[in-house]
């Protein structure tokens, strides 16, 4: 059976989680979900064995990664950067064409600034992008309901944490279902 071509494929998929950061983070009214949800997604992709990159903006002001997150993403060094858009790094951007990977599931703080102008970036490079609603936020709702609106009127996918993995997994049945499965719970 020939898939959509919107569907995730764990053979074409990273995660990139972007500035999750103590600092930011402890002002945002949705931490605790973001936190959770990324967490989740970041188990997932390990089960899966997907690609998985992170970055944090400016770490001396805003702090390391948020320690919940950064427990599970030990095997994996941070990538620093002062630019709003992860794409601004050409060294961050060539990692991730190396892997070969076509589509990208975005997490991260804030939606209206570094998500946006990360996901946005990421289509100009010929990525699709998706990005997980329940795994970013903003301070303001009003900031992240128009960064959303506007990331769907060029071409981003909005999804959700258990859309991402139910798409990645494709079927029931597996080990990595079992294992996913109690992820979600």
């Amino acid at each position: 059976m020939k898939r959509h071509p919107n569907l995730l494929n764990r053979n074409k998929t990273a995660l990139i989680v972007i500035d999750i950061q103590e600092r930011i983070a402890n002002v945002m009214k949705q931490r605790d979900t973001v936190v959770d949800n990324t967490v989740k997604l970041i188990k997932g992709f390990k089960i899966l064995k997907a690609p998985i990159f992170y970055t944090e903006q400016y770490p001396k002001g805003l702090g390391r990664t948020d320690s919940t997150i950064l427990h599970h993403l030990d095997f994996i060094e941070p990538h620093v950067k002062v630019g709003f858009s992860v794409c601004c790094s050409e060294d961050f951007l060539q990692k991730v064409k190396n892997t070969g990977v076509k589509q990208l599931v975005l997490a991260g703080m804030e939606t209206h600034v570094c998500v946006l102008q990360s996901a946005l970036d990421f289509i100009q490079e010929g990525f699709q992008v998706y990005v997980a609603a329940d795994c970013v936020c903003s301070r303001k709702e009003f900031d992240y309901e128009i960064a959303i609106k506007r990331m769907v009127q060029k071409g981003v996918t909005i999804t959700s944490t258990e859309m991402v993995l139910f798409e990645l997994m494709q079927e029931a049945g597996s080990e990595k279902f079992k294992s996913i499965s109690q992820i979600i719970k």
